[in-house]
């Protein structure tokens, strides 16, 4: 155990992946979840079209180098949370190990994250590929929300840390609302949204799109994605926000300033309502997805109501926000507020059928928000990671030979942690 090197955690997700070492507080690295590969133009099988002779397999580029390569088609392993193509998850791995870590993989223990939901054969996949392409000593497969909680003791004493809470984990391409009891995932609960970061960004593009002003067009997305994380908030009532805007444009009207990337001029953007419309979308899903119009608080009290039914105060007392999306200011008090009024009302109409004889005792709903939101993930795993018991409870090596890769379907989540 001594003298052992820090084990490296890495978070793959659908839009960034999170690379560090164990004991970190936040990740050394933050990269797309992308990969830039050569495409000999074959047409038929994708990973025969791969399979070139010499050292063309080592000729790809992930993170944002993929972006910047001419000539490669740029591919995403990860799509939803789920890994589509394990071919290029290995190339991925492979420099996120050597090139940006610059680890030995024999040397470290591996703690990876997977989504909720992940199928028992997606980890005996990754197990195939740490241990028989990088040969590394053990490896942990935790689950995104139960790590997102561990984070979020940050903010709490000692003897309220639990490992019963509903994750609320919204990063750039998918939002998930996940409850978990005892540090076991109810899977049957799980409600996954389609409204993420980029959703924000898209619609906040349109909102400027509308007005017509002078962006230019190759930077629209990146412009709305700066205004999105410079200046939105959530605000507690929108008609209230639109007249505070109409009647004093200049308090609330901010400037943003940019510089054409093809002639290098400057141009001003007014962000006025976009600032509390983008990520409003969260309450208000229909005003950018037609399809699709319960607001995130009415979804996670019904996942709360699909527990047990001895779980669900615990749950509604301990709702954790996880991922760069939930960081929006006031985010954690909207959510709050909404989901405590639709309690409320539940226990209200409980009382009147009752006919004011029963007396429901009311019901604690508390949203967390602390300062390792975005990275929760990843700051969860390397805590865990950073404990003695991470080493007693990783699948090694020596078990791996000896029984092969089905050990990994099941990783024992920590009992003394709590």
């Amino acid at each position: 155990m001594d003298g052992k090197l820090p084990a490296c955690v890495i978070d793959v997700g659908t839009g960034y992946t999170k690379l560090g070492f164990a004991a970190n507080k936040e990740p050394q690295f933050i990269i797309p979840s992308a990969i830039a590969i050569k495409e000999t133009a074959k047409v038929g099988d994708t990973t025969s079209r791969r399979l070139n002779k010499g050292v063309e397999d080592l000729d790809f580029f992930i993170g944002d180098e993929a972006f910047d390569a001419t000539g490669y088609a740029v591919k995403y392993p990860v799509r939803h949370g789920l890994v589509e193509d394990w071919d290029l998850m290995e190339k991925f791995l492979e420099q996120c190990i050597f090139k940006y870590l610059r680890a030995e993989p024999e040397d470290h223990y591996f703690l990876l994250t997977e989504p909720p939901l992940n199928t028992p054969e997606n980890r005996e996949y990754i197990a195939e590929i740490m241990f028989e392409s990088f040969n590394v000593p053990g490896l942990y497969i935790a689950v995104q929300a139960v790590l997102a909680l561990a984070a979020s003791w940050t903010s709490r004493s000692i003897q309220e840390r639990t490992l019963t809470g509903i994750v609320i984990d919204s990063g750039d391409g998918v939002t998930h609302v996940i409850p978990v009891a005892e540090g076991y995932v109810i899977g049957s609960c799980i409600k996954h949204i389609p409204i993420a970061g980029r959703n924000i960004t898209y619609f906040i593009q349109s909102l400027l799109r509308e007005r017509e002003i002078g962006i230019p067009p190759e930077q629209s997305l990146e412009t709305a994605k700066a205004i999105k994380e410079k200046y939105c908030y959530i605000c507690p009532d929108i008609a209230k926000e639109f007249s505070k805007y109409d009647s004093d444009p200049a308090k609330w009207m901010k400037k943003y300033e940019g510089i054409n990337s093809v002639t290098k001029h400057p141009f001003n953007v007014d962000v006025g309502y976009e600032r509390f419309l983008g990520p409003e979308i969260f309450f208000h899903p229909e005003f950018s997805n037609p399809d699709f119009n319960i607001p995130l608080s009415q979804i996670v009290d019904d996942v709360i109501q699909n527990c047990p039914i001895d779980v669900r105060r615990p749950l509604y007392d301990n709702i954790v926000l996880s991922g760069g999306s939930t960081m929006f200011k006031d985010f954690s008090r909207r959510l709050q507020r909404d989901i405590k009024r639709t309690v409320d009302a539940r226990l209200k109409l409980s009382e009147t059928l009752g006919g004011g004889k029963l007396k429901p005792k009311p019901i604690d709903v508390q949203v967390i928000s602390h300062h390792m939101q975005r990275y929760a993930v990843w700051f969860g795993g390397s805590m865990l990671a950073s404990t003695p018991e991470f080493y007693a409870v990783c699948h090694t090596k020596e078990d791996y030979e000896e029984y092969g890769p089905s050990i990994c379907r099941h990783n024992p989540v920590f009992g003394t942690m709590t």
